[in-house]
């Protein structure tokens, strides 16, 4: 073939580089393969659709029922249709908010060790009932409160060691009331902490000064 131009017409309207649509665009002009929902023509199902959202959402993670509804608010579902899809997601096991509230505590409070405030104040926010969230909360006690923020403090310590106590005792105060403690709670556990880093480096001390002399001989 030569390397001339096609010398094909072509139709009235025509422009270089120009391309033809393939389908509808969606809702995006930004992004025209981006739809912003359903197609009107996918609503006239509006139960189906609702279930295709539920079941894709739920693929990732577990979902509370709140959380689902407000994705299928966003995405144009009519009311009637979610609450009849929530309502037999719920009814086979699928939505179970006391079951997520139970996983949600356990995962936040051994991994992140938070309290029994700030978990019940992140169930709230997933929509998850006060009373499921307080059921839920209820596994965690007194002990494992004190324990998990033992532990948070005893991570903390070693950038604490230059400090003097005072400022010491408010960055582990203020670290403790971000995780949900009270404050009782927690100046009792960094009041201890403190002790014993004390007590640590006094008798490191003590022991260098008697050390010393044996050195030098």
């Amino acid at each position: 073939m030569s390397g001339f131009p096609s010398t094909r017409r072509r139709g009235p309207g025509f422009r270089p580089g120009a391309r033809r649509a393939s389908g509808p665009t969606g809702g995006d002009p930004l992004n025209p393969d981006v739809a912003d929902g359903p197609a009107e023509d996918e609503m006239s199902d509006p139960e189906s659709v609702a279930r295709g959202i539920c079941l894709r959402a739920l693929t990732g993670a577990p979902k509370t029922r709140q959380q689902l509804a407000d994705l299928l608010a966003q995405r144009g579902v009519p009311d009637e249709a979610a609450e009849a899809v929530l309502d037999r997601f719920t009814e086979v096991g699928l939505i179970d908010d006391a079951a997520y509230a139970r996983a949600w505590v356990s995962s936040r409070q051994a991994g992140r060790g938070l309290a029994r405030r700030a978990l019940s104040s992140e169930l709230r926010a997933k929509g998850v009932d006060p009373g499921v969230a307080a059921e839920a909360v209820e596994v965690v006690d007194d002990e494992d409160e004190r324990a998990a923020a033992q532990r948070l403090v005893e991570r903390r310590m070693p950038s604490m060691r230059r400090l003097d106590r005072t400022t010491a005792t408010r960055r582990l105060m203020g670290m403790l009331a971000r995780k949900g403690y009270n404050g009782g709670l927690a100046a009792a556990v960094i009041r201890e902490a403190l002790d014993i880093a004390d007590d640590e480096e006094l008798a490191a001390r003590e022991f260098d000064d008697l050390d010393g002399p044996d050195l030098l001989a």
